[in-house]
């Protein structure tokens, strides 16, 4: 995208420039004009020149994070998309390519494109714009096909009974173009935007038009035009779930204050009772975070989406929306802010030692952050003085199931990942530690050495290096030497100690798939790393999309350093990757000298032969392989290893690295596990795939009386738009379903139907699976499943029906 002579744009301005050039002079006043002589218009802008950011020092913070919730969903920044009507005035495919860009998005009453086809292009938060009509059918049926769509909210424009006086479009005597109309509504008279809105909107609203939306749809209402705190207190009370703090672009009473100069009395007044946005001159990522400060939890971007979308469709739309996020980061970094949420009135300050006081929003302070709050003799720590990592909404995931799992425990639970208890018996604890106890002392242990084997700390790198390597050959086809194995505790430490050792700072990156297993993002998101997604497709990961991501992210500046993978019965889909796109995958990551990381723990509990390993195809030292004893032997012992088998310049393996760095984290993995899972080994001759005959049988049995209850229990499947995958082994699969299935959607199925399962949009790192969750068959015992799948269908009928 080019223009006068200008690389890719790298401002908003750039892109108004663009978007000017390629806008008839009409249309162009249409988007850009305001009411009257304009001055709310310029103040919307003019306002965030009155503060300054306070930029903080050696906070030693790492990588913010932009991620916040919005009436319970998770948004990848606080930045939506206001409503704006006829998209299409700025590019064919309109309100289509808008949504593509993967933003929240507010669609207009007036869209120019249906709302199912834009449903079916998004990736994010659907919300509808409500003109109340005088004819209120007319309001119900938009709001009705809305919600069937899959839209999550309404937002209610109260700041419009008749369109202001836009002399611009006076002037020009503007009427849309041939082609251009509502493609929602039917009907005549909507060229003349003006006129339509003069003969059919409800001048005579009032606060119970909330109840009435409410009593016409389940979807949360927020009120839009808030400008005054008595009007955000009274939608509040009439049951709206939030505001939004705008003026209407300055489009509707000119001489109407600035929308940043009136948050914080509205933020005030409201308290955090419910949600607010603003829209309105907000044209940097700084202005996104000032506006946080001042208690904003998003902000909605307007004009300068149709800037976007006028000089390249989606891809314009995504450039606007990624300079403020940049913008916003980097703001957040330097102000030492390490989420949302964190942002406070302390970041603010005057742009000028002499303005006076009354020309700043009031809750803007001028002096310097106060201390910690002393409470009862101790010190209450600020959240923003914490690793950035503890406010990802993805670090909550697990512990919300957890509550609702304690919450709720008769409910029948298709959501713990973790092996079924009928498999172990707690005497054989016990004989797996004296056989290995035995085994030293064949070995000519002295009793000392035995002792010490058992209650010393042991060697960094692991006691049983040999006979991991031993069950690896046995099991696995992999010969690798003793030395290149690292004992850790559980996989996840594993994961820990390959991402600090082979992510060398900011410039590296390390590829996921989405959606993707949560403990790896989560390491990743603890230890500052950057992600780069590669979205699997219904039947699976496609290699040449692991290309594209890998040559987009060079021709980022970035160095794409390692992809982890889970190959077999992968959690959370229960994907299998086919043996030629794993050979593929191997030459793919050979080209562009990418290391691939690969989590396997489900295979020696899925029945049948099993494909081989990306670590026993690799023939270049290509494939770090961590792995498990949880799901295979014994989960309490927490044992996990990683085969670093990779050579290190002036001698040595990684696996020596990956030890210097487990030697800072957790010393050395438990001595008296490491023994146990020893014993277990041996009784095996390192065979895990003979000790799990019997639990990969009953996994497999659960996973098939699961997928037979699920076609019992939706033989109308395809009617409901219900379908779900059917995995050879593992734990786990997907079930799609007709509405957004968040933890609002898992609250109600434990509390009203009995029913506990897991969302799968906790596993997209970017966004997405809202529709799906996930479905573990592994802990309920197979005589409930039936009961499991009844509910469950019981749940599914109920919510899609609304």
């Amino acid at each position: 995208m080019t223009g006068h002579g200008q690389a890719w744009p790298l401002t908003l301005a750039d892109y108004a420039e663009l978007a000017r050039a390629r806008l008839g002079p009409a249309v162009w006043d249409f988007v850009e004009g305001g009411a009257g002589a304009e001055r709310t218009l310029a103040a919307n802008v003019a306002a965030f020149e009155h503060v300054r950011l306070r930029p903080r020092v050696l906070t030693g913070l790492g990588l913010p994070h932009t991620k916040t919730e919005i009436l319970g969903r998770v948004w990848d920044a606080p930045i939506g998309i206001a409503p704006m009507a006829y998209h299409t005035l700025a590019h064919p495919e309109g309100e289509v390519a808008t949504a593509r860009a993967g933003a929240p998005l507010v669609v207009s009453t007036f869209a120019g494109r249906t709302f199912e086809d834009i449903a079916a292009a998004a990736s994010a938060p659907l919300w509808l714009q409500v003109y109340c009509f005088r004819d209120r059918t007319t309001t119900r049926r938009l709001v009705e096909r809305a919600e069937a769509a899959g839209f999550e909210a309404l937002v209610l424009t109260a700041d419009a009974p008749r369109l202001g006086r836009r002399v611009r479009d006076l002037r020009n005597g503007f009427l849309l173009p041939s082609g251009v109309a509502p493609a929602n509504l039917t009907g005549t008279g909507f060229s003349s935007p003006g006129g339509h809105a003069a003969a059919e909107f409800d001048a005579a609203l009032d606060w119970s038009v909330v109840a009435w939306l409410r009593s016409i749809s389940s979807l949360p209402v927020l009120v839009k035009g808030v400008l005054t705190a008595s009007d955000a207190v009274l939608a509040r009370e009439a049951g709206a779930g939030g505001v939004v703090v705008s003026n209407h672009g300055g489009r509707q009473l000119d001489r109407a204050p600035a929308t940043f100069d009136v948050l914080p009395e509205i933020a005030a007044a409201l308290g955090g009772g419910c949600a607010v946005l603003l829209d309105g001159g907000v044209r940097r990522g700084a202005d996104v975070l000032a506006c946080l400060a001042l208690g904003a939890d998003a902000v909605l971007l307007g004009r300068p989406v149709l800037h976007g979308l006028a000089a390249g469709g989606s891809d314009g739309v995504a450039g606007v929306l990624g300079i403020v996020t940049d913008e916003l980061t980097e703001a957040m970094l330097l102000t030492g802010v390490p989420a949302p949420r964190d942002a406070g009135p302390a970041l603010l300050t005057t742009a000028s030692p002499a303005a006076a006081p009354s020309e700043l929003p009031a809750a803007v302070t001028t002096t310097a952050p106060a201390p910690p709050e002393q409470m009862a003799g101790g010190v209450t720590l600020r959240r923003r003085d914490l690793h950035g990592s503890l406010n990802d909404p993805l670090l909550d995931t697990m512990n919300f199931l957890n509550e609702i799992t304690h919450r709720y425990p008769d409910a029948l639970s298709f959501a713990p990942g973790r092996p079924h208890d009928g498999f172990f018996d707690t005497e054989d604890v016990f004989t797996h530690l004296r056989r290995y106890v035995e085994h030293l002392e064949r070995g000519g242990a002295t009793p000392a050495e035995v002792r010490s084997a058992l209650y010393q700390y042991g060697p960094t790198n692991g006691q049983i290096r040999e006979l991991v390597a031993a069950s690896l050959r046995a099991d696995e086809g992999i010969d690798v030497p003793p030395a290149s194995i690292v004992v850790t505790v559980g996989a996840q430490e594993a994961m820990l100690l390959a991402l600090r050792a082979l992510i060398r700072g900011p410039e590296d990156v390390l590829l996921v798939s989405s959606p993707c297993y949560v403990g790896i993002t989560g390491a990743a998101r603890l230890l500052d790393v950057a992600t780069a997604v590669v979205e699997e497709g219904t039947e699976g990961l496609r290699c040449a999309d692991v290309e594209a991501v890998i040559l987009a992210e060079r021709a980022r500046g970035r160095r794409p350093r390692a992809f982890y993978v889970v190959p077999d019965h992968s959690n959370p889909s229960g994907a299998t990757m086919p043996l030629g796109t794993r050979e593929e995958l191997l030459r793919v990551c050979a080209r562009h000298d990418v290391l691939l990381l690969e989590d396997s723990p489900y295979r020696m509990v899925s029945p049948g032969p099993q494909l081989p390993t990306l670590k026993a195809l690799d023939r270049e030292r290509r494939v770090v392989q961590l792995g498990s004893f949880s799901k295979t032997l014994f989960p309490g012992a927490r044992v996990g290893y990683a085969v670093a088998d990779q050579p290190v310049e002036g001698g040595g393996l990684l696996a020596d690295e990956l030890s210097k760095i487990k030697s800072m984290v957790t010393v050395n993995t438990s001595a008296v596990s490491q023994a146990v899972v020893a014993g277990m080994l041996l009784a095996a001759r390192g065979r895990t795939s003979e000790l799990n005959t019997g639990p990969a049988a009953h996994y497999g049995e659960a996973m098939r009386v699961t997928l037979r209850e699920l076609a019992a229990c939706f033989p109308d499947a395809e009617e409901l738009g219900v379908s779900w995958n059917e995995p050879t082994g593992g734990f786990f699969l997907t079930l799609r379903v007709p509405f957004a299935a968040g933890n609002e959607a898992l609250v109600r199925s434990a509390e009203e139907f009995g029913v506990i399962w897991t969302p799968m949009s906790y596993f997209y790192p970017q966004g997405g699976g809202d529709h799906a969750i996930r479905l573990s068959v592994s802990y309920l015992p197979a005589s409930l499943i039936p009961e499991g799948c009844a509910r469950l269908s019981r749940f599914v009928r109920a919510q899609g029906a609304g």
